[in-house]
């Protein structure tokens, strides 16, 4: 039995879905085959980067990926992480199922921070929220969706 493909997209490719394809590697990848793409290429966030390897996950060698990126590749489920990439992409070509799981967007929490420690907290809270949905997989991929 193949394992599913699972394509996490967010609008830049740059924390939230980064840290959602670092954590299903480390996590399932014995149960899904994951990737990450944005809507728009952005830099690799290094404070996502930062909070993922507090918890012993290496993200530092992604790097922000465009839809383009993944023509011609089929996969059986899109999870959009931010309503951008959900609005956006409703459709996805090949007839993979679209599931939307909004995750807060790390930066924007963080601009009212007053110091680092509390910027980072912002990035800890969502790299958090999102582990347990990946713990979920690949039974939170089913009966969800668009």
């Amino acid at each position: 039995m193949t394992k599913p493909r699972v394509l996490f997209l967010c609008t830049g490719n740059s924390c939230r879905s980064q840290m959602a394809e670092g954590w299903a590697k480390r996590l399932k990848a014995g149960d899904l085959d994951s990737f990450s793409a944005g809507i728009e290429i952005h830099d690799l966030n290094p404070r996502a980067v930062r909070v993922m390897a507090e918890c012993g996950v290496d993200i530092s060698g992604h790097y922000s990926k465009s839809l383009g990126e993944f023509a011609g590749e089929t996969f059986d489920y899109v999870v959009t992480v931010c309503c951008h990439a959900h609005e956006s992409c409703t459709v996805f070509p090949g007839g993979a199922k679209t599931i939307h799981v909004p995750f807060d967007d790390p930066p924007r929490l963080a601009e009212g921070a007053k110091n680092e420690v509390g910027t980072l907290a912002h990035y800890r809270w969502v790299r958090d929220e999102i582990r347990e949905y990946i713990k979920r997989l690949p039974g939170g991929l089913r009966g969800v969706g668009a």
